[in-house]
């Protein structure tokens, strides 16, 4: 999720805000498991995203919990913009990762295809994207979007 201004073709603002949130709560990507176990883990820097499909996963729940500082560490510092804007209006509401290619342990790239679901001032859009990701010092980075649709 590439955007960079406050409006979904725009900054992929967060939707729930840091207090709907907890440690106990069901991680916002998806996957079965509490955000303490699952996202929250790189949010607060005691792991890293071992794939880009996990790095895609915990960055949407980044925009979910409105994170910015760990939205920007994980965007590529040639791509990075100065800040990330959150529109109040929006809510991220799911997450669908529809294709990955490459981006494991064994990868130094790779492609991770999806559709962010959200609601703007409660009416109902997805933002379906192609973000590629690359290894930057070691660790998995966004670079850059396609937009699907």
């Amino acid at each position: 999720m590439s955007r960079r201004t406050s409006r979904p073709r725009g900054s992929a603002s967060a939707g729930a805000g840091t207090g709907r949130i907890t440690p106990q709560s069901p991680c916002p990507c998806g996957l079965p498991a509490t955000y303490g176990d699952c996202c929250g883990r790189l949010h607060a820097g005691t792991a890293a995203a071992p794939t880009c499909e996990a790095l895609m996963r915990s960055r949407y729940s980044a925009f979910v919990v409105q994170d910015a500082a760990y939205l920007l560490r994980t965007w590529h510092p040639e791509t990075r913009p100065p800040s990330v804007d959150f529109d109040p209006a929006m809510r991220w509401t799911g997450l669908d990762i529809l294709e990955t290619t490459e981006g494991t342990a064994f990868h130094t790239s790779g492609t991770v295809t999806f559709r962010a679901h959200y609601t703007d001032g409660g009416r109902p859009d997805a933002l379906h994207e192609k973000s590629r990701f690359v290894r930057h010092e070691g660790a998995w980075v966004y670079a850059t979007a396609v937009f699907v649709d």
